[in-house]
């Protein structure tokens, strides 16, 4: 049979001409690697002047808005997924955006000092907190819905999405709280600064460690739901396929390269603390922001790599099982999967 010649014929796997629609991501990441790595880099040794953080917000704002916004209004290729994931990925366009409207105001920060109270101070670093762990989170639901759907078939009915997406945002506020707690108002050279002031080493190693294992167990959950998905796509086509590994590699390269800066940050200020060791701390504090402004890049990509790519990963494995001729299996799950 066509099934059986096609898994049992010796020699290497057939060869996949290019999807240029998978090149975009591609282009994307290179540019953040080649662009990112030296000048992370040079920050470090030159220490220049941190004003310039003000073009990489301005930069977010500039590209991360109307993308987000274009997914709110467009839905791009929404019309065959579930209630789920249309709720998933549209609240993920809506935390990215919520975190993007508050650039503004930390790029006038940057270039003019804090002009406004304490309580603005706290309310909208709390709020761009929360933003950022929703995002977080929802891309975390994401990957976990999909690993479900294509893997083992389950899926959620209204009450279930309404009841997930509330824990979500309320994980997000309590995971904000601590940012709501300790920012302050400091004077230095004739400006005052909203930034973090902690009571004691106990409550700075409190903050840090909680940031460091909520990044750490999302991105582990993530790559494992990817790979998983990757391997189950991969096997029913009896082979790697490139489109899918080009994918999978984007969303968990992206994430890792993007949030690695705040999690070496918090490592070495733990360390630091641990260790007494002023000049690490003081070297932690003075480059937290670059490494803040590298993870609003993410908000930037999201629109890419999840909405205008959200049936990309079942696409992919209905062709496989379209190629193997395994059509009843084909059938079957082509109605499954799109209506993940």
């Amino acid at each position: 049979s066509r099934n059986s010649n096609f898994s049992s014929s010796p020699g290497p796997p057939p060869h996949s001409s290019w999807d240029f629609r998978g090149l975009a991501p591609a282009v994307v990441f290179s540019l953040c690697f080649s662009v990112g790595v030296p000048g992370n880099i040079a920050v470090v040794i030159l220490r220049p002047n941190w004003e310039h953080l003000s073009i990489v917000f301005s930069l977010c704002f500039s590209v991360g808005l109307p993308g987000n916004i274009a997914v709110i209004i467009l839905r791009p290729n929404w019309e065959h997924l579930s209630s789920l994931s249309q709720s998933l990925m549209l609240n993920l366009a809506v935390s990215d955006l919520l975190c993007l409207l508050t650039l503004p105001l930390w790029i006038h920060s940057i270039l003019y000092g804090w002009t406004f109270n304490l309580v603005s101070c706290k309310v909208l670093t709390s709020f761009s907190h929360c933003s950022f762990f929703g995002s977080m989170l929802t891309v975390t639901g994401l990957s976990i819905q999909r690993y479900l759907v294509v893997v083992h078939r389950l899926k959620c009915n209204q009450v279930q999405i309404r009841v997930m997406l509330v824990l979500l945002w309320l994980v997000a506020f309590i995971l904000s709280i601590p940012s709501l707690v300790v920012q302050q108002l400091e004077t230095d050279q004739e400006r005052i600064h909203c930034k973090p002031e902690y009571s004691s080493d106990v409550q700075r190693m409190a903050v840090l460690l909680t940031e460091i294992l909520c990044g750490a167990v999302l991105y582990s959950i993530v790559t494992f739901s990817y790979i998983r998905l990757k391997k189950k796509i991969n096997q029913a086509a009896f082979f790697n396929n490139p489109q899918t590994n080009r994918l999978v590699t984007s969303i968990i390269v992206s994430l890792f390269i993007l949030w690695l800066p705040c999690f070496i940050i918090n490592v070495l200020g733990i360390t630091g603390l641990c260790l007494e060791h002023e000049g690490l701390l003081k070297f932690c504090t003075h480059n937290r922001r670059i490494a803040e402004a590298v993870t609003f890049v993410n908000v930037c990509l999201n629109p890419l790599l999840y909405a205008f790519a959200s049936n990309k990963m079942c696409s992919l494995f209905i062709r496989s099982q379209q190629q193997t001729g395994n059509l009843l299996f084909y059938y079957v799950k082509r109605k499954e999967c799109l209506a993940a």
